[in-house]
């Protein structure tokens, strides 16, 4: 397989993760979120090749939308695939919509809880509208699922 780039990028108030309401997002911090994203990367690497480094990762976060839309269209070109966890922008953002259907690569929406159970203004996304799939409710386990998505889709194709 080729290396697999992936971008994993994080919208407002995650970095507030294992101390804003954790009875709801759980105890795991933004900074153990990218440790699971590169052990993830790492153990898809060591099960792939001999290689080195076969799926990279790109972790981020930011609370500003102009540097999440930024963030995305940096992406064409250089990444094969977008993990994107909008957080609230995900409900409010046609410029996060128009940046993923500009940049047209695989994306994986990742919400740590299950947004259908939370407050009807949760429900509607409007970045999933660009989204391959969406994965929510499996807390932070979420990333993993959805790195191993995208991997598993590049598998396939390169079948």
């Amino acid at each position: 397989m080729t290396r697999l780039k992936i971008a994993v990028f994080n919208g407002p108030n995650l970095n507030l993760l294992g101390t804003r309401q954790p009875e709801v997002y759980g105890c795991a911090t933004v900074d153990d979120v990218e440790q699971l994203c590169l052990q993830t990367a790492e153990e898809l690497s060591d099960e792939d090749s001999d290689e080195d480094d076969v799926v990279q990762i790109d972790f981020r976060q930011t609370n500003n939308e102009g540097e999440l839309v930024s963030w995305i269209q940096e992406c064409r070109g250089q990444m094969n695939g977008i993990i994107l966890n909008p957080a609230a922008f995900g409900h409010t953002s046609i410029a996060l919509l128009d940046a993923l259907l500009a940049v047209d690569l695989p994306t994986v929406e990742v919400h740590i809880t299950n947004i259908h159970q939370r407050e009807a203004f949760r429900h509607q996304l409007y970045t999933a509208q660009a989204a391959i799939g969406v994965i929510c409710g499996f807390g932070v386990r979420g990333y993993q699922m959805a790195i191993r998505a995208l991997y598993d889709m590049f598998q396939d194709e390169d079948e």
